[in-house]
């Protein structure tokens, strides 16, 4: 029974996450000779949550050989996904600063959903869940939407905003799971890894 994770993931967030859940773990990134990018095309007429569910498949799948390469100590390794949808469009991370400001008028005054999906592998056996939230967003104005990418915030973000930052100010509901929206659902995660053999406080 291991007493700590791998964290395939470059984002704070989630690290962060785990930490509030205290979750000992070390990050298990890619590579220069990994293409990460790739892993998060999105296919033709792909529902959402197939997509999540996909993408964070793969991702799992390249973290266990990566795993396996370096020959590091077994342990369960946790990959996670996030996506923005807003009926059967997904929004991924921006490209620019044009492309965030087209996502933020598009989901300003509407409701949408985050869809993070979490899997967990420990030796030979998957652990899989998603995790599906909503949230509304007030109106914005087009000077709103400039100040906000100007910001820097969206980037680098599914959606391009961050719920626990500088977007707050303009989301006035959700419905689900806050951690989900951030980027790893604590409630999911911890089932997922207790199913893994971690024993969680």
């Amino acid at each position: 029974m291991s007493d700590f994770i791998y964290l395939a993931s470059q984002s704070p967030r989630r690290s962060q996450l785990l930490e509030q859940l205290g979750v000992r773990h070390e990050l298990l990134l890619a590579g220069p000779e990994e293409d990460s990018e790739a892993l998060e095309e999105v296919h033709a007429g792909e529902a959402p949550a197939a997509y999540v569910k996909r993408v964070t498949a793969l991702k799992l799948d390249a973290a266990v050989a990566r795993l396996k390469r370096r020959g590091l100590p077994p342990a369960p390794v946790l990959c996670s996904d996030t996506t923005v949808a807003l009926g059967r469009s997904i929004y991924g991370k921006p490209v620019d600063g044009r492309d965030a400001e087209r996502m933020l008028r598009e989901l300003a005054g509407a409701t949408h959903r985050v869809l993070t999906a979490v899997g967990v592998q420990s030796g030979r056996k998957r652990h899989e869940a998603v995790s599906d939230s909503r949230v509304t967003f007030a109106p914005m104005t087009p000077a709103q939407v400039r100040a906000y990418v100007a910001s820097g915030e969206p980037m680098g973000k599914a959606g391009a905003y961050a719920v626990q930052g500088r977007a707050a100010a303009y989301i006035s509901r959700i419905a689900g799971s806050y951690t989900g929206i951030m980027g790893l659902p604590l409630h999911e995660t911890a089932q997922l890894l207790r199913a893994a053999g971690l024993r969680l406080a």
